[in-house]
């Protein structure tokens, strides 16, 4: 082990450190070294023990391990910039991040590309009965009639958000020859070769399926309830890739029972991880639908992603200015 001289001592005082307490890509760390910072990398931290120690870092990255909130900016008053691996900053405490002049650094270029080919494989799934009949085989049971599917070909898919993910999603479904419209509340003028502006109200006109792309705010939070769903004229797929707490799981599984829902895929869910997702009191029916397609939140977590989010969240860390 090489014993630190003073001169070592005195350079690493003087260099910037970043803490990263979660499972990033080494290409992040080796990075961030090429560009002058000191880089602790644990993703074995605890909460705790980056509460003791935060306050000697001038920046921290993290996945998903614990929120960033006002009592760990209070621990970090050296805190420069929060580096998030992945899209969402819902994890972080952005109002008391913006008040203390703390720069927040995400990177959704880097899990786009997994986010849409998995709202588009949940979608194919869906419309053909790829679970169910696969289930159905295993018991024994051939039902050609029962998983007869549907089409993608001429169907209008419908996209709220048209951010990094949505346009991903968009650019999937080029090749299906579908009608693809996106409303964005935030977003004016970005009709392009993939998809059509449109109001909200052309979206519960029109869509066959419905796919939600917008992070988790105060405004999203619970959007998608049994009176969002009573707007559409059709009946819809309906797929999220976005953030659980955006949808009211009981009015979702109320609207598959009366057939306002064809079926629904989900990689996120209002609450996620167990033992409390078991408890949740729609645990069970939302288990033992058919008609639902269950992912543990992997849509943007790919072994492609995992390496391209490091390396987005190095090159936006290149070009802070701090």
């Amino acid at each position: 082990m090489r014993v630190l001289k003073p001169l070592d001592c005195y350079f690493c005082s003087i260099m910037k450190k970043i803490l990263i307490v979660d499972d990033l890509h080494p290409v992040f760390k080796e990075q961030a070294i090429a560009m002058g910072y000191h880089v602790d990398d644990e993703p074995q931290i605890t909460r705790q023990q980056t509460m003791e120690r935060i306050k000697d870092y001038q920046g921290i990255a993290v996945r998903t391990k614990f929120r960033i909130d006002q009592e760990l900016f209070d621990a970090a008053p050296n805190l420069q910039f929060v580096a998030r691996a992945g899209a969402g900053l819902d994890n972080i405490d952005d109002k008391v991040a913006f008040e203390r002049n703390i720069q927040l650094i995400n990177a959704p270029e880097g899990n786009c590309d997994a986010v849409g080919e998995h709202a588009t494989g949940m979608l194919l799934s869906l419309m053909n009965n790829f679970r169910r009949a696969d289930m159905e085989i295993r018991d024994g049971i051939w039902d050609r009639e029962g998983n007869r599917g549907y089409e993608l070909k001429c169907k209008t898919v419908g996209i709220i958000g048209y951010g990094f993910m949505g346009q991903s999603f968009a650019k999937k479904l080029a090749g299906f020859e579908v009608e693809v419209i996106a409303y964005d509340k935030y977003k004016t003028g970005f009709s392009d070769a993939y998809v059509r502006e449109v109001s909200m109200e052309e979206i519960v006109k029109h869509s066959d399926v419905l796919s939600l792309h917008v992070p988790l705010t105060t405004e999203t939070r619970q959007m998608v309830n049994d009176e969002y769903f009573f707007h559409f004229k059709k009946p819809i797929f309906f797929i999220n890739t976005a953030r659980g707490e955006i949808v009211d799981t009981a009015a979702l599984l109320k609207n598959i029972a009366s057939g306002k829902i064809i079926g629904a895929g989900l990689d996120v869910l209002q609450t996620e991880k167990f033992p409390a997702l078991a408890e949740q009191p729609w645990y069970n029916a939302l288990k033992a639908d058919k008609k639902v397609i269950l992912t543990p939140h992997v849509g943007g977590w790919t072994f492609d992603s995992y390496r391209k989010i490091s390396e987005v969240l190095a090159e936006k860390l290149r070009n802070l200015s701090l």
